[in-house]
């Protein structure tokens, strides 16, 4: 059985500060424009479920398993099941965004800003390889 080998580069610190400063705002951007974007998403989904929808609705005489039945609600709940190849269906909406609660956005921001104000305060021209690896998830 082959024994990996532990991977030892230096980056300089001017780099990794850069790259986190550069990350830094893009989160700030997504967190800025969670709301736009996931308003944008949904109608996206939305769209597209009423695109598959009326696909499905032609086809349903290819239907196998129909089943009909009345929620508690009042709602009326009608699911079936296509054979494969049946109809094509349109490219779903991708995410183009990271979605994060408020507290995840807080915490990485905090984060990414503490590393930066000790990176910027080392007088060393390279990153330990403890200080990247507590860092390498935002690079």
């Amino acid at each position: 059985m082959a024994r990996q080998k532990a991977i030892s580069v230096k980056i300089a610190t001017t780099k990794v500060i850069k790259a986190l400063e550069t990350k830094l705002a893009e989160i700030q951007k997504n967190k800025a424009n969670q709301k736009v974007n996931e308003e944008k998403y949904s109608k996206a989904m939305e769209k597209y479920n009423k695109e598959v929808a009326k696909l499905a609705l032609n086809a349903i005489n290819k239907a196998d398993d129909l089943s009909a039945h009345t929620r508690y609600n009042g709602e009326i709940a009608v699911s079936f099941n296509l054979p494969k190849g049946s109809i094509e269906l349109p490219d779903e909406p991708q995410k183009d965004f990271d979605t994060y609660h408020e507290w995840q956005y807080k915490e990485m921001i905090e984060e990414i800003e503490n590393a930066i104000r000790i990176l910027k305060m080392t007088d060393e021209e390279t990153v330990s390889t403890s200080t990247y690896n507590a860092i390498a998830r935002y690079l």
